[in-house]
């Protein structure tokens, strides 16, 4: 099932990445290159975090970041950023993050 979100041109690896809103920019390239998002989707989940905190840290080194559909997507997409080094998003409970997962619906 994952194989009909994922493929290697939405799936992208690193070795790091000096702050969160850049991890979001590289995660969500793919789905901006494929036209699944605006620019502005970035930016509402940037805005999102900065007023409501990283509400879409889910786990221990896991982020699934996502807007709301009218804020920027034009379709259904997902995409994936593995880091090596993990990067703070603020939700000291669950460390660093290194598996970031760009939600578009």
């Amino acid at each position: 099932m994952l194989g009909t979100w994922l493929s290697d041109a939405t799936i992208t690896l690193q070795e790091s990445v000096e702050t969160w809103p850049q991890a979001l920019e590289i995660c969500g390239k793919p789905l901006l290159d494929a036209g699944v998002i605006a620019p502005e989707y970035i930016t509402a989940i940037v805005q999102q975090h900065q007023k409501l905190g990283p509400y879409y840290v889910l786990a221990p080194g896991l982020a699934m970041p996502h807007a709301r559909p009218e804020e920027g997507a034009k379709g259904l997409g997902l995409s994936l950023l593995k880091l090596q080094s993990g990067v703070s998003f603020g939700a000291d409970d669950f460390g660093p993050v290194a598996v970031i997962s760009l939600l578009a619906a």
